[in-house]
């Protein structure tokens, strides 16, 4: 099958291991990304299969016209960019491992990291020592603070271990499903959502970023928190509604460390996020590692190897097959 990998951009799978399951098949990477639909789909016309680098490149109605040759789109976990009754239509089968229970350790590895590297000012002391000068201020204790996880799903269980670790007292609140599975396992909810924005020294969103959550974290949201607190975010930056964090860290009050921007790759250097001192910004790297990459697309090629057997796997409209 020709097969083509959207968004790669460093050329980072050809390196995997698992890169080699794709042995047999005609592979083009592109290493750029395009969102123009006419240089997409002049790009892919031959394309019989595309692998997608998670929700980079929207999957629309209006593209899958354009490529009849298309017979498979091969991804991982959630596709809210996907169109997935325009595949059917289109006859394109869209597969992709929901891996349950396999949490991206990778992304709660620096959700922890954010938090250290915030409460420690540690860019801030990095870039005092190479400008020859020695300490820069004083930074803050993680122990004994109380983590605030705003989701109650497989990467802020990860999160809640790894801060525990670490003396950090965990409290929680979520949809009122994930509430009733905490209650459940007996872990420690606040008593409403007020008080978990107001009593949390830190704040980290855990939720996937669906029509229905989009915006859940409100202006009342973010003014209830704690002057001096700190808000996570290396989930979606949809999740909260548009342009209050940015006007809530222009007051000074409170800190932030995202990895998530409502546009990516951001590329506007004067953006409030990355020029203001209380912002640790990354750019999307919370799953960003060569374990989790080869993890990843070792599913996403398996269901193309199986695709081309004839036993497709992890099928999300299997209707196609009929």
């Amino acid at each position: 099958m020709k097969v083509h990998i959207l968004d790669d951009w460093f050329d980072t799978l050809r390196s995997l291991a698992c890169f080699d399951k794709l042995q047999g098949h005609d592979v083009t990477v592109w290493t750029d990304h395009v969102e123009d639909i006419s240089t997409l789909s002049d790009r892919l016309q031959e394309a019989d299969c595309l692998v997608l680098f998670r929700e980079r490149t929207k999957i629309t109605a209006e593209l899958l016209k354009k490529l009849p040759n298309l017979k498979l789109i091969s991804q991982r976990s959630v596709y809210p960019h996907i169109d997935v009754a325009a595949c059917t239509q289109n006859n394109v089968l869209l597969c992709s491992n929901m891996h349950s229970g396999t949490p991206s350790y990778a992304a709660a590895e620096l959700t922890l990291a954010l938090m250290l590297s915030s409460y420690r000012q540690i860019p801030e002391q990095v870039a005092s020592i190479r400008e020859g000068n020695w300490q820069m201020g004083v930074g803050r204790t993680l122990r004994d603070r109380t983590l605030g996880l705003y989701g109650y799903g497989r990467i802020a269980k990860a999160v809640a271990t790894y801060a525990q670790a670490i003396g950090m007292n965990i409290q929680w609140w979520s949809s009122e499903a994930g509430r009733e599975r905490a209650r459940a396992d007996g872990v420690q909810l606040a008593e409403n959502r007020e008080l978990f924005f107001a009593t949390s020294d830190i704040v980290s969103l855990h939720v996937r970023l669906k029509p229905e959550t989009r915006g859940i974290i409100t202006e009342q949201d973010l003014a209830a928190m704690k002057p001096r607190s700190l808000l996570v975010n290396t989930s979606r930056s949809g999740l909260i509604a548009p342009g209050e964090l940015e006007a809530e860290i222009a007051k000074g009050r409170i800190f932030a460390a995202v990895d998530v921007f409502d546009t990516e790759p951001m590329s506007d250097v004067k953006n409030p996020l990355l020029t203001s001192p209380n912002v640790l910004a990354t750019p999307h790297i919370g799953y960003v590692t060569e374990d989790e990459f080869d993890l990843q697309f070792s599913d996403i090629f398996d269901q193309i190897v199986a695709y081309a057997d004839n036993k497709p796997i992890h099928m999300i409209n299997p209707e196609v097959m009929v």
